[in-house]
């Protein structure tokens, strides 16, 4: 088998498909989590021996240096939603982000993949957006020949987008549209970044670049919930919501994020005010990869919130 490669958050929902295409490729892999019980069945994922889970936090330096230790490459795909107890954007996305980056060069690793987002913007107006920049930065100051790699949403089976407005609809007599439902995306298939964060692990061909990656198609916000509800076979009324009641939502949502998980936080509304596409392109290209679409994965995962479940009928008209 080839050198090892370390991957945080690799109990994930991105981390899996990560994990499984490293495997792919011959690689021994060590699974890096908070809640390593929650990768049993990566082993079962390759050959035996391939493959070890072993409990680390990139807001303890410690751990971090025991799960890097012998590692040719380090891949870092931590990174929070919303806030809640000690998960912080700024511990996780900046000061855990510079912390991987110094345990990978202490250990002498040849390569490190740190996963950001589009829309990483010091100045920008959410503190996720501000904290993914300066965790790049960091990367960029103390190792850098880093490859950083800035997806788009990402979609694929257990995702917390598409599941979420699936849900929503399926309770809700309508969906709201923040900021009335104009901002831009390019969902991105979740084994297409997996697949491209492979490669930059395995080759120093993506040394020192800063990728954005994004799906063959862009949507408005309104596009994609008028998609959930032809999909999940439900009428609902797609609701203009303007960015100061929204603010407000969000608000009461920072409140709920305390005891459960909310709909939506005011951090998130602020992320809303900017299209989330890439520049040029998918970033694929680069990758040789073609981008599956919504359209072609999607279905397949939100027919559980269809009356009737996997027993109903395929939805149509009902946009």
């Amino acid at each position: 088998m080839q050198g090892l490669v370390t991957v945080f958050g690799g109990t994930g929902f991105i981390g899996r498909q990560v994990v499984r295409a490293l495997a792919r490729t011959g690689l021994r892999v060590r699974a890096a989590a908070r809640q390593p019980g929650r990768g049993y069945r990566l082993r079962m994922l390759g050959d035996v021996g391939q493959f070890e889970v072993v409990q680390a936090n990139i807001r303890d330096k410690a751990s971090i240096a025991r799960a890097v230790e012998g590692a040719e490459t380090v891949i870092n795909l931590v990174g929070i939603m919303r806030e809640s107890g000690r998960q912080r954007f700024l511990a996780i996305h900046g000061m855990g982000a510079r912390n991987v980056a110094e345990a990978a060069v202490a250990a002498g690793a040849k390569r490190l993949v740190q996963i950001s987002a589009i829309g990483a913007d010091a100045e920008g107006a959410a503190k996720y957006a501000r904290t993914k920049a300066e965790g790049e930065a960091a990367v960029r100051e103390v190792f850098p020949t880093a490859t950083i790699i800035r997806p788009s949403i990402v979609f694929g089976p257990e995702d917390d987008f598409f599941n979420r407005f699936g849900l929503m609809a399926a309770f809700s007599p309508a969906l709201p549209l923040i900021g009335g439902g104009h901002t831009k995306f390019q969902p991105l298939y979740v084994g297409d970044l997996a697949a491209a964060i492979a490669q930059a692990a395995a080759s120093d061909a993506f040394a020192g670049q800063t990728v954005e990656l994004g799906g063959p198609a862009v949507y408005d916000f309104k596009a994609l919930m008028a998609f959930v509800c032809a999909e999940t076979g439900r009428k609902r009324i797609l609701a203009p919501l303007p960015f100061p009641l929204a603010g407000l939502l969000g608000m009461a949502g920072d409140l709920a994020a305390m005891v459960i998980a909310p709909p939506i936080t005011s951090d998130q509304v602020a992320l809303l005010r900017t299209d989330n596409v890439v520049t040029t392109g998918t970033g694929l290209e680069a990758f040789g990869i073609t981008g599956k679409t919504i359209e072609s994965v999607v279905p397949a995962y939100l027919y559980r919130y269809r009356k009737g479940g996997q027993y109903a009928a395929t939805p149509e008209g009902a946009y």
